[in-house]
């Protein structure tokens, strides 16, 4: 019976290529399913052997906690360097893009909650 060991869905492809990445290292036969054309099957990837889960399961937990720590600082970095963008400095860039984007989220809300009234 086959093991879920990581959801592929949502995830970036560097984090999803350095995990096939360290999973080869380990040794751990592992499969890959997609979400297929209209993304409604389970990206993930599994393992046949429920002996390879945990093994699996912990090089991956490790793996997240240094990409966490290290996505944290470059964030850091950029701000010290005045790098990142802030939503005024955004605004000030692209005012109608903002805009729009404002209108969609109130139109969505909208739409949301109005057959409740």
């Amino acid at each position: 019976m086959s093991h879920l060991i990581f959801k592929l869905n949502s995830v970036p492809e560097d984090e999803a290529e350095e995990i096939r990445q360290l999973l080869e290292n380990a040794e751990i036969p592992f499969y890959e399913t997609d979400s297929g054309r209209w993304g409604l099957g389970f990206a993930a990837i599994w393992v046949k052997e429920k002996f390879f889960q945990e093994q699996a399961k912990q090089i991956i937990s490790e793996y997240q906690q240094e990409r966490y720590q290290r996505i944290s600082e470059e964030h850091k970095a950029q701000e010290k360097a005045g790098e990142k963008i802030s939503r005024s400095e955004f605004f000030m860039n692209a005012p109608i893009k903002f805009s729009l984007l404002i209108v969609f989220a109130l139109l969505l809300a909208y739409f949301t909650v109005a057959p409740f009234f």
